[in-house]
């Protein structure tokens, strides 16, 4: 599962499948299948504008698959989200999944990654918040002692 989250899509892939999409787009009629290929490998991206591209083009699909579908786009929505850091959003899909299908594993093992990223990063979050009191403080001391000295 962490291949699926950390794979970073070939230059060459996102090119070929970019411009399907576009020609299709110019002729007025992306099939669903285009636009699903093209979102796969903007989520794959490792530029944040990419995934959130992606992300676009999935929630535009969503409405429009059947039910087979409708469950890449949501487990693909949450890996993007999981990329982008979007914890929360991506926990939301992936529960959304669950609700309808409680026993894929896939699913499953992603929401235990999401929720194993989001308690470091909550602790790395509070360690950086941690760290900025204590320099404050620090600061602060530092600022009264000199200006306890400089009134002596």
């Amino acid at each position: 599962m962490e291949s699926v989250l950390s794979e970073v899509v070939a230059l060459e892939d996102l090119q070929r499948f970019e411009k399907k999409f576009n020609a299709e787009l110019k002729e007025g009629n992306v099939c669903k299948g285009t636009k699903f290929e093209y979102a796969w490998c903007l989520v794959r991206s490792k530029y944040n504008d990419d995934i959130k591209k992606g992300i676009v083009l999935l929630e535009d699909l969503l409405p429009k698959g059947n039910k087979e579908e409708q469950r890449d786009y949501i487990f693909y929505l949450s890996v993007a989200n999981y990329r982008l850091k979007e914890y929360e959003k991506a926990l939301k899909y992936i529960r959304g999944l669950l609700k309808t299908e409680p026993s894929n594993t896939q699913a499953l093992e992603l929401e235990k990654l999401i929720n194993k990223a989001m308690q470091k990063d909550g602790l790395v979050g509070m360690a950086i918040v941690g760290g900025m009191a204590l320099g404050a403080a620090g600061l602060a001391g530092l600022i009264g002692l000199a200006i306890a000295k400089s009134k002596s």
